[in-house]
C-alpha cells in the first residue's frame, strides 16, 4: 500500500513539475513575441468573443486567415487574439455551426455568433489510422463514441463504455471484479482460437497488447484487462474500424478489427483548470429465486420419502444435525455488499499560438460486494503536448500517458457459483472470533465452503504508453512524418496462502504464488503524405513503413514453508521455492504500407491499400505476406438530377470495399523445436514439435453500404451488409499421446464465415433556444457459420463443430421428456447401443445472440440534461439449480415436484435421479429466452447558472447524477443474462453523483 502511494505522489509530482516548465517556457515565448514597430506597422492584434446565438461562448472555433497558414482556436471562454493585417479576412469556422467570414479593414475587436449547421456535422473528422476522414468522405465502415458518452459511465476500461453504442460491437463483460477483462468482437468470431480473436488496440498511434494478462486469482479465468490503467477522463474518442477498407492499412494486425483510442489534446490561448470528482456504490442488480429453509427441508423430507430411504446423519445430515430453525440468505451473505467507488481528476490546459499543452491526473477506487477487505486503486497521469512551427511547416505531438494500479483480488473462493446453492440452513461460515468454523462443517464429513478464504491474492502493474510525432512540409502538400512509440507494462502479483486458510487437520503450511510479467515494445514509422488538387481531382497519397519489437517475459514460481503469516511472500524467510519458470520471448514485426485515395468533385471516391507484412512468428519461408483492399464511395446526392427531384434527401451515399486481411495471433517460435533444461543437472527435454510450414490466416471481407440524410440532416441512416471469410486456420493441432508431444502449430484446411446486417439511426427530434433533443440507434443481425472443414469427421474438432453451423455451439442430447414410472428425465438413445456419448448429441444448440443494438438519448432544457441508453439482446441461455431432491439449495420451480406435476422430475437423492439430471443439462430443457432490455447508462445533469459560477471564479459548474446498469428486464432466470451460460455476476448496478468545474 504505501508504495503505491508513494507511486501516486511521485506521477502527481512529476505533473506539476512538468506544468510548472511548460508555463515558464510558455512564458518565455510570450515574452518574446515580436512587437517592433516595423511589424505592427503591417499586422495588429485582432482578438474578440466568439458566442452561439444564445450568447454562450463557444469552444475551440478555428479562427483562420484566409489565404494564408495562420490560425488559433478560442478557449473556454471564446476568447482568441490573432495578428492580422488591414487588408485580411478572418475565416471563423467549428464543426456543427455555419462558417463566417469577416474583413479586418481597421477593427482590432471582431466579436460574432455563429448559426448551428446540422449538415456540417457530416464534416466531423473521424480517425481511420494512419489519416484522418471524415463520415461524408469515408469509404470505409468506421464507428465512433467521444468523450461525453465516454465520460457518462463510471468504468474502469474503456471497452466497457462501448456496449450498446456501436452496430457490429460485441462486449460482454465477464465479472464483476474491476479489473477483469472483457470480452470483445468486432462482426463475430474469426478463428478457432480464442486468442485469435482479439482486435488491435491503438492508443494515440502506438500498438498495445490486447491478449488479457495472466492472473493466479479467479480472475485466471478471464484475465486482466491491458485498458485498466487508461484514464477514462482523458479521453476523446473511441473509432473501431470494422471492414476491409478501414482495416487493411494495418494489415495482418487488422484481422479482428482495430480499436482506436485518441487522448485529449490542450487548447490553445490562455489557460484553463478542470477539476472532476464523484462518489457512488455497486451493488449486485438481481438475485436467484432460492428455497428458503421450510420449503428446502419439505423438499429433501419428500426426496427420501420417494426413495423410500430412512434418514441417517450420513446420507440426511442437513435434516438430524444441522439446525432445522436456522437460514442464512447465502447470497446476502456472499454477494449482498455495497461496493463504493469514487473518482478525482484534474486537468491543466493551456497554450500560445503556436503551442498547447493538457496535463491531467486522476484517483479511481472501487470496493467489494464480497465480504472481505478487497479493494480496486489506481492513479493515472497523462500530457499531451503540441507544436507548430511559425511557417507550419513542422509539426510536433507528444502523448504520454502512465497508470500504476493496486487490484486487491479475491484469493480462490468462488462466491458467486456452487457457493450460493448452499443448503438454507447450513452452519455458520465463522466463529465468534472471525476464524473459519471447521468443526460444524466437519461433523457432517465436509469442508468449509470459504475454504481459503483468508487468501489474497494482490496485483501491482505499472502501465506507460508514450509516443511522439513528428512532421515536416517540404513543398506545399508533401508531408514527411515520423511516429515513435514505446510502451511498457509491468505486472507483479502475489497470492498469499496462509495455513488458517485451510483445516487445521490437514498438513499445509504457509505458502505463496508468484507472478510477474513484463511487457515491452517499441514502434517506429516513418511515412511520406502527398495532398494535391488536380482541378476538380483531388488526391491523396500516403507511403510508409513500420519497424515494431516487442519482448515478453513471464515469471512465475511457489514459495513454501513459511514459519509465520506475515513472512509470507519474503522469498528470503522461505523454506524451499519450487516450480520456478521463466519465459523471454521476442516478436519482430516489420512492414511497407501505401494508400491512395482519389476524390472528384466531392462526389466520386475510390481509396486503394496495400501492405506487405513480415512476422517472426512464421518460419522463413513463409514469413511474408501481402495484404490490400478497395473501397469506393458515390455521394449520388450530389447529382443535379438528385438536387432537384428529392429536396427532402440532403445526403445520400453509396459505398462498398473488399480486401483481405492476415493474421499471426500465434505463440513465438511455434516453427522451431523448443527445448527445456531438466530438473537435474545437465539435461534437456523437447517441448514443442517443430513446423516451419505453417503460414498466415487469411481473412477476406466484403461489404456493401448505403448512408441517406434527410431534411438537412435531421435525420440519418445507415445500412451495412457484410461476408467475411478467414481461411487457413492457425491451430495447436492435437496429437497422439504416443508423439511425446500434445500439439504442433498447423494450418487447418477450414473456412469460418461471418456475415450480417447493420443499422445505425441518428434524429434530431427537436432543436430551439430552450429544448434540444437527439436520437441515435443501432441494430446489428450477426450470423457466424463453419463453412468448410473438410475430413472433420477423421480430426480431433468431430465433437467440438458441426459444418454449416456457428463455431459458438453446444451439442446436446435429444430431450424425450418424463420416464411414466420413476418420473425422472430421460434422453434419447440415437444409436441404441445403451450407452449415451457423441454418437448421441443430435441437437446443435446455437449460444451466439441472434441480434443486438441500442437506443440513446439526449435531452436539454435550459440548464438541465438528460441522457440515457437501453441495451437490448435477443438471444437463448441456460439456466441450471433445478436439482431436485439433493442436499444443496435449488430453484423455487422445483416446488412443483412436491405434487408430481410440472415439467420437473421427481423429488429423490438416488444415484439414478442425479443422473438424470446430469444427463438433461446436456439437452434443450435447460435451454430457455435470455433476451433482455437493460438501462445501461443514465445521466442527469444540471448546469449552475454562469452568474453565479463567474461569481466564484469558475466558468462553469455542473452538477450530475449517473447510473449504470439500473434496470433489466428480462424472463432469465439466471443472475446475468448478459453471462447466459454461467452462473456468474457481470454487471453491478452502480449510482454516482459528482460534479465538473472548468477554472
Amino acid at each position: 500500500m504505501k508504495n503505491f502511494y508513494k507511486r501516486g505522489m511521485l506521477i502527481i509530482m512529476f505533473l506539476l513539475a512538468m506544468a510548472l516548465l511548460v508555463m515558464l517556457a510558455m512564458g518565455q515565448a510570450k515574452a518574446a513575441t515580436p512587437s517592433s514597430s516595423t511589424l505592427l506597422f503591417y499586422q495588429q492584434d485582432i482578438s474578440g468573443t466568439v458566442t452561439n446565438t444564445n450568447g454562450e461562448p463557444l469552444l475551440g472555433v478555428t479562427v483562420q486567415i484566409k489565404n494564408k497558414n495562420q490560425g488559433v482556436n478560442t478557449n473556454l471562454d471564446g476568447d482568441y487574439s490573432i495578428y492580422a493585417s488591414p487588408g485580411d479576412t478572418l475565416i471563423f469556422s467549428s464543426i456543427g455551426y455555419k462558417t463566417r467570414e469577416v474583413s479586418v479593414n481597421s477593427q482590432t475587436t471582431i466579436s460574432i455568433s455563429l448559426q448551428k449547421d446540422v449538415a456540417s456535422l457530416n464534416e466531423v473528422q473521424i480517425n481511420a489510422g494512419y489519416y484522418n476522414t471524415t463520415r461524408r468522405e469515408s469509404t470505409g465502415n468506421i464507428s465512433r463514441v467521444t468523450a461525453e458518452e465516454i465520460e457518462n459511465q463510471p468504468l474502469v476500461s474503456p471497452l466497457q463504455a462501448l456496449q450498446g453504442r456501436m452496430a457490429g460491437v460485441e462486449i460482454t463483460t465477464n465479472a464483476s471484479s474491476p479489473g477483469a477483462a472483457s470480452n470483445i468482437r468486432i462482426r463475430g468470431v474469426n478463428s478457432l482460437r480464442e486468442e485469435g480473436n482479439f482486435p488491435l488496440y491503438i492508443i494515440d498511434g502506438v500498438p498495445v497488447n490486447s491478449i488479457p494478462l495472466e492472473s493466479t486469482s479467479l480472475l485466471g479465468n478471464v484475465g486482466i484487462d491491458p485498458l485498466n490503467n487508461l484514464d477514462i477522463n482523458n479521453i476523446e474518442s473511441i473509432e473501431v474500424l470494422k471492414d476491409a477498407d478501414a482495416t487493411a492499412i494495418y494489415g495482418s494486425r487488422g484481422a479482428n478489427g482495430v480499436v482506436l483510442i485518441t487522448t485529449k489534446k490542450g487548447r490553445m490561448l490562455g489557460t484553463g483548470l478542470e477539476v472532476g470528482f464523484y462518489y457512488g456504490a455497486a451493488t449486485v442488480p438481481n438475485r436467484l429465486d432460492l428455497l428458503n429453509t421450510q420449503e428446502y427441508l419439505d423438499v429433501r423430507r419428500r426426496a427420501l420419502q420417494n426413495d423410500g430411504v430412512e434418514p441417517t446423519e450420513r446420507n440426511a445430515y442437513d435434516l438430524l444435525v444441522w439446525d432445522q430453525d436456522r437460514y442464512t440468505d447465502w447470497q446476502e451473505f456472499l454477494f449482498g455488499g455495497t461496493a463504493e467507488t469514487a473518482n478525482a481528476n484534474i486537468a491543466f490546459t493551456g497554450g500560445s499560438e503556436r503551442t498547447s499543452f493538457r496535463l491531467g491526473g486522476s484517483y479511481f477506487t472501487q470496493g467489494t460486494i464480497y465480504p472481505g477487505d478487497y479493494d480496486y486503486r489506481k492513479v493515472t497521469g497523462n500530457l499531451n503536448l503540441n507544436h507548430t512551427s511559425k511557417d507550419n511547416r513542422f509539426q510536433l505531438n507528444l502523448a504520454v500517458n502512465y497508470g500504476v494500479d493496486r487490484n486487491n483480488l479475491v484469493g480462490n473462493v468462488d462466491f458467486n457459483a456452487s457457493t450460493i446453492y448452499l443448503a438454507p440452513n447450513a452452519p455458520k461460515i465463522f466463529n465468534e472470533d472471525g476464524s473459519l468454523n471447521w468443526e460444524d462443517w466437519g461433523g457432517a464429513g465436509l469442508k468449509n465452503p470459504l475454504q481459503g478464504y483468508f487468501n489474497n491474492t494482490s496485483t501491482n502493474s505499472d502501465n506507460l504508453i508514450s509516443n511522439i510525432g513528428l512532421s515536416y512540409e517540404i513543398v506545399t502538400g508533401l508531408r514527411l512524418k515520423t511516429s515513435m512509440g514505446y510502451t511498457y507494462y509491468n505486472s507483479s502479483e502475489l497470492r498469499e496462502q496462509p495455513r488458517r486458510s485451510y483445516d487445521p487437520s490437514e498438513s499445509i503450511t504457509n505458502k505463496a504464488n508468484h507472478l510477474k510479467a513484463d511487457r515491452r515494445s517499441w514502434i517506429v514509422e516513418p511515412q511520406i503524405l502527398y495532398n494535391q488538387a488536380f482541378g476538380k481531382l483531388n488526391l491523396e497519397a500516403l507511403a510508409g513503413a513500420t519497424f515494431q519489437e516487442n519482448n515478453s517475459i513471464r515469471e512465475s514460481f511457489l514459495s513454501d514453508g513459511y514459519a509465520s503469516e506475515s513472512l509470507i511472500g519474503n522469498i528470503g524467510a522461505a523454506e524451499k521455492i519450487i516450480n520456478a519458470k521463466r519465459d523471454n520471448t521476442d516478436y519482430r514485426y516489420a512492414a511497407i504500407f501505401s494508400r491512395l485515395g482519389f476524390n472528384w468533385d466531392r462526389k466520386y471516391y475510390l481509396n486503394l491499400t496495400g501492405r506487405r507484412d513480415g512476422s517472426s512468428r512464421f518460419g522463413p519461408n513463409n514469413r511474408f505476406a501481402n495484404f490490400g483492399a478497395i473501397g469506393t464511395a458515390w455521394i449520388f446526392s450530389e447529382e443535379p438530377f438528385i438536387k432537384n427531384n428529392l429536396p427532402f434527401l440532403s445526403f445520400g451515399k453509396l459505398r462498398g470495399s473488399y480486401g483481405t486481411t492476415g493474421n499471426d495471433q500465434i505463440g513465438d517460435y511455434g516453427y522451431l523445436d523448443a527445448y527445456e533444461a531438466t530438473r537435474g543437472p545437465g539435461g534437456l527435454y523437447p517441448t514443442g514439435l517443430a513446423n516451419p510450414d505453417y503460414s498466415w490466416e487469411i481473412n477476406k471481407k466484403l461489404e456493401a453500404g448505403m448512408e441517406l440524410g434527410f431534411l438537412q440532416d435531421r435525420f440519418r441512416l445507415s445500412l451495412s451488409r457484410y461476408l467475411n471469410r478467414s481461411s487457413n486456420q492457425l491451430v495447436g493441432y492435437p496429437l497422439p499421446y504416443l508423439t511425446g508431444f500434445t500439439t504442433v502449430q498447423a494450418n487447418l484446411p477450414a473456412t469460418v464465415e461471418n456475415s450480417g446486417w447493420e443499422i445505425t439511426f441518428n434524429s434530431i427530434n427537436v432543436d430551439n433556444d430552450k429544448f434540444k433533443w437527439d436520437t441515435s440507434f443501432n441494430l446489428s443481425f450477426p450470423e457466424n457459420e463453419l463453412v468448410s472443414y473438410p475430413d472433420i469427421e477423421q480430426s480431433s474438432y468431430a465433437n467440438t463443430y458441426r459444418v454449416g453451423h456457428p463455431l459458438n455451439i453446444s451439442l446436446l442430447y435429444e430431450y424425450t421428456g418424463l420416464d411414466p414410472e420413476t418420473r425422472f428425465y430421460t434422453i434419447r438413445d440415437v444409436n441404441e447401443d445403451g450407452r449415451f456419448d457423441y454418437q448421441d448429441r443430435i441437437v446443435i444448440q446455437d449460444r451466439n445472440r441472434k441480434f443486438f443494438g441500442g437506443l440513446n438519448n439526449n435531452l436539454t432544457y435550459k440548464s438541465i440534461s438528460l441522457q440515457f441508453l437501453w441495451e437490448f439482446v435477443k438471444q437463448d441461455g441456460f439456466s441450471s439449480g433445478f436439482s431436485a431432491g439433493n442436499i444443496g439449495n435449488s430453484s423455487d420451480v422445483i416446488l412443483s415436484s412436491l405434487d408430481g406435476v410440472g415439467p420437473y422430475q421427481q423429488l429423490s437423492q438416488s444415484v439414478a435421479a442425479s443422473r438424470a439430471y446430469n444427463y438433461v443439462l446436456s439437452t434443450t430443457f435447460p435451454m430457455h429466452d435470455a433476451s433482455y432490455l437493460r438501462l445501461k447508462t443514465l445521466s442527469l445533469a444540471y448546469q449552475l447558472p454562469l452568474k453565479f459560477t463567474n461569481s466564484i471564479g469558475a466558468k462553469n459548474w455542473k452538477l450530475y447524477v449517473r447510473g449504470q446498469n439500473l434496470l433489466t428486464l428480462t424472463d432469465y432466470e439466471g443472475l446475468d443474462p448478459e453471462n447466459p451460460y454461467s452462473v456468474a455476476i457481470g454487471n453491478l448496478r452502480t449510482l454516482t453523483g459528482g460534479m465538473h468545474i472548468n477554472f
